[in-house]
C-alpha cells in the first residue's frame, strides 16, 4: 500500500491501523518511495539474513578519516600537478 506524506499525515491512525493488521505502507514524496512502515512483529530484510547466519555484524568499527591534506592554491591546479 502507497500512500503520500500529506495522506499520511491527515490520516495516520488509519494507516497504523493498516499496519497493525500487518500490512506494509510504503511512504512516497512526489509519487518517490521514500519510507516504509513495517509491523514491529515482522523481521526485517537484515535480521531474517542474520537469523539465517547469511550475514553478521562487523567486526570492528571504521576507520576515522584521514586528516585534510593542508595545501595553498585552488584545487583545479592541484588536481593539474598530480596528473603530470
Amino acid at each position: 500500500m502507497d500512500v503520500g506524506v500529506r495522506e499520511l499525515r491527515d490520516s495516520l491512525s488509519r494507516y497504523l491501523a493498516e499496519v497493525r493488521s500487518g500490512r506494509v505502507v510504503t511512504v512516497t514524496d512526489h509519487g518517490r518511495p521514500i519510507a516504509r512502515i513495517v509491523p514491529v512483529d515482522r523481521p526485517t530484510r537484515l535480521e531474517t539474513l542474520r537469523a539465517e547466519g547469511r550475514v553478521q555484524a562487523a567486526r570492528a568499527r571504521k576507520r576515522p578519516p584521514p586528516e585534510p591534506v593542508r595545501s595553498s592554491g585552488i584545487v583545479s591546479d592541484l588536481v593539474s600537478e598530480q596528473r603530470r
